[in-house]
């Protein structure tokens, strides 16, 4: 039983992307999901599929993206904010900008979970989950 299973999630992709894996499997939620489908939206990830399992948590297999010409994983730094033990939360007027526009911030808002810049545009706060760059 993990404490943060979120904190797991991003730890295995940042453990993968260091030891040049192609695909990373992960235990399933519906958080997980949502973020998955936000880092490839964002462009971080090549490809995603969730896979049922029998006891309907699932898993989630992820495609790693990485350079053509480097062969440098695409996603630089992958930072966990809010923990279990200290939650932040931010306004919608007040959402950071990460890496000046370039990266991108996963908020967990009433309406879902959501980049930065889309809960800036929706004009909602919520919890700070992670920054991806």
């Amino acid at each position: 039983m993990f404490t943060d299973p979120i904190a797991d999630y991003l730890t295995r992709i940042r453990n993968a992307n260091r030891a040049g894996h192609r695909v990373v499997d992960i235990p399933g939620s519906n958080i997980k999901r949502e973020i998955t489908k936000i880092l490839f939206d964002q462009g971080y990830i090549l490809s995603y599929k969730f896979d049922e399992t029998e006891d309907h948590q699932g898993n989630i297999k992820i495609a790693l993206k990485y350079d053509k010409l480097t062969k440098e994983p695409v996603i630089k730094k992958l930072q966990r904010i809010s923990t279990p033990g200290l939650r932040k939360y931010s306004g919608s007027d007040s959402l950071p900008r990460i890496l000046n526009g370039l990266g991108v911030s996963i908020v967990s808002t009433s309406q879902g979970v959501m980049t930065g810049k889309q809960a800036a545009k929706e004009n909602v706060g919520g919890e700070l989950i992670c920054y991806v760059y």
